[in-house]
């Protein structure tokens, strides 16, 4: 049986709080790039590179600033049942090696059939190192695009880059963009997302200091 994620009253807000205090202390500047609309009339299901223990924070205060709208992510259960407080900030589990793997793409699926909401996934499905420019997807992001109404889910692609640059803080870069071809392959997704990920790096190592 899955964890399905919860919103605290009192952990989620402090929990937003908290990401937003953290980056203004550790970060010199937040800067997000790309022309993705948000639509008020469809959920979310958000593609990201997951390089670092940042992606939480980067990722919470992104939908404060842009997507505001109820933040869910995947975690691997083992992980969820040690660090409890992330189910009440929107945490659900998932075991690859377990039967309540259908359970919990049937439960991002309906979390998606709903507009206020926005899932997170990292579909490489585990953390790797910032400097990786190519990813492999997990057919699970394919197996949840397929159990929802494709033209009530946006589904946006996120890559999260880090430059000093002459700063002794880091900044940090978010990319994004609207992935809104009718092919939901999972091999599909990886390609469109490398694609996209090369971009954004291209972009990143021209910025001028």
């Amino acid at each position: 049986m899955i964890i399905k994620a919860k919103h605290n009253f009192i952990i989620h807000p402090v929990f937003k709080q908290f990401s937003r205090v953290m980056i203004n202390r550790h970060f010199s500047r937040v800067e997000i790039i790309g022309d993705a609309e948000v639509s008020s009339d469809r959920s979310i299901l958000l593609l990201s590179n997951h390089s670092s223990w940042w992606d939480g924070f980067w990722h919470l205060l992104l939908n404060m600033k842009v997507f505001k709208k109820k933040f869910h992510f995947m975690m691997l259960e083992e992980q969820l049942k040690k660090h409890w407080y992330f189910n009440y900030t929107g945490a659900f589990s998932v075991n690859k090696s377990a039967k309540s793997v259908v359970e919990t793409i049937q439960y991002a699926a309906e979390l998606l059939s709903h507009p206020g909401n926005l899932v997170l996934m990292f579909p490489q499905g585990k953390i790797e190192s910032i400097h990786k420019h190519s990813f492999d997807f997990e057919k699970g992001v394919q197996k949840i695009i397929e159990k929802t109404d494709r033209s009530q889910v946006q589904i946006l692609f996120l890559v999260n880059s880090i430059d000093f640059f002459i700063n002794k803080k880091p900044s940090l870069y978010q990319y994004i963009k609207e992935y809104a071809a009718s092919d939901t392959d999972y091999l599909a997704l990886a390609q469109n997302y490398n694609a996209f990920f090369k971009e954004s790096i291209k972009h990143q190592t021209e910025k001028e200091v």
